[in-house]
C-alpha cells in the first residue's frame, strides 16, 4: 500500500490539507498527518485540524510521498522547520515523490528540489528568480519527475486526483473521481 505523509502546520490552507487527505484515503492510500508539535493545528480559515501524530513520530517512518498543503503562515513554518526541509532532501535523494501545493512550492524551493524543474504555485509565492533554472508555469497541476506541484484551494482536487493516479493509477483516480461527481 502507497503511504503519504502531511505534515500540517499552523496556519495551513484547511482546504487544502482536508482535500489531500480525504480524497488519497478514499484512493486506499494511507495517509498520517503529522503536526509541526503536539498540538491541535488551526488552520488558516479557523478550522482545526487534530494531526495523527507529531512529526518527529512520523520521522520514524518511510514514505513514498510527502505532500505539503499551502496557506499562509502554515508554508512559512513548513519552510523555516529544519526536519522538513531534511526529509524533503532525502526523499528527492531516495527518488521519492514531493508535492506541494499553494504557498507550499517555496517550501520545495527552499530545499533546492525545484532548480532546473518545472513547477507552479499561487501566484507569487515563488520568488522564481532566486530559483536557478525553473520553469515556472500557469497550470493546475505541473509534474516535473517526482516534484508535482500545484496553484491553490481552486485547484486541490485536481492536484489531489492527480497524486493519486502517480501513487495507484489511472483506474484508482476514475474510480474517486467518479465517486466525486464533479460533473
Amino acid at each position: 500500500m502507497a503511504s503519504v505523509l502531511v505534515p500540517l502546520a499552523q496556519g495551513c490552507e484547511e482546504l487544502e490539507a482536508v482535500t489531500v487527505i480525504d480524497l488519497l484515503r478514499r484512493a486506499g492510500i494511507d495517509v498520517i498527518t503529522a503536526g509541526l508539535d503536539a498540538q491541535p493545528v488551526h488552520a488558516s480559515r479557523g478550522v482545526t485540524l487534530l494531526p495523527d501524530m507529531t512529526l518527529d513520530a512520523a520521522l520514524q517512518q518511510e514514505f513514498d510521498m510527502i505532500v505539503l498543503p499551502g496557506g499562509l503562515p502554515g508554508a512559512d513554518h513548513l519552510r523555516d522547520d529544519p526536519r522538513v526541509i531534511d526529509l524533503l532532501k532525502k526523499m528527492a535523494a531516495a527518488d521519492r515523490y514531493t508535492a506541494a501545493i499553494c504557498a507550499a512550492p517555496r517550501v520545495l524551493a527552499h530545499a533546492g528540489l525545484l532548480d532546473g524543474k518545472r513547477a507552479t504555485s499561487f501566484p507569487g509565492a515563488l520568488d522564481v528568480g532566486a530559483v536557478p533554472g525553473i520553469d515556472y508555469q500557469e497550470a493546475a497541476v505541473v509534474i516535473d519527475d517526482k516534484v508535482i506541484t500545484s496553484r491553490g484551494p481552486g485547484t486541490a482536487m485536481d492536484f489531489a486526483l492527480t497524486l493519486i493516479e502517480t501513487l495507484v493509477g489511472r483506474q484508482e483516480r476514475d474510480a474517486v473521481e467518479a465517486g466525486l461527481q464533479r460533473g
